[in-house]
């Protein structure tokens, strides 16, 4: 969805805006999976952590873009949607983690 976003801006919005949101969009996803593969749960968070700043920072560039007119109110409110399950399963996901290395000491 945000590849669609990007696909549209002129080669100067790519430069200045967009290729920083495509970045950050897709720095979520290699964040997740990277720290899923690692073995200990500081670790992991790491990479989830990142992950989650990624997704924030999407959300400023989505913002951004709508503001300045370069993606529609209905796209950027589709993808603001979307992003914000992410932040909340993202956020589980962290405390899950946090949770099993405390459990797995008792």
């Amino acid at each position: 969805m945000g590849w669609e976003v990007y696909e549209k801006l002129d080669w100067r919005d790519k430069k200045i805006i967009g290729d920083q949101f495509i970045s950050a969009i897709d720095s979520v996803g290699a964040n997740i999976a990277e720290g899923f593969g690692r073995y200990h749960y500081l670790d992991k968070n790491k990479f989830h952590y990142n992950a989650r700043g990624s997704l924030y920072e999407s959300f400023h560039w989505i913002e951004l873009l709508k503001k300045r007119g370069k993606a529609s109110e209905e796209k950027t409110d589709l993808i603001n949607k979307k992003l914000k399950n992410l932040s909340v399963k993202l956020n589980n996901y962290i405390s899950a983690t946090i949770k099993t290395k405390y459990n797995s000491n008792t």
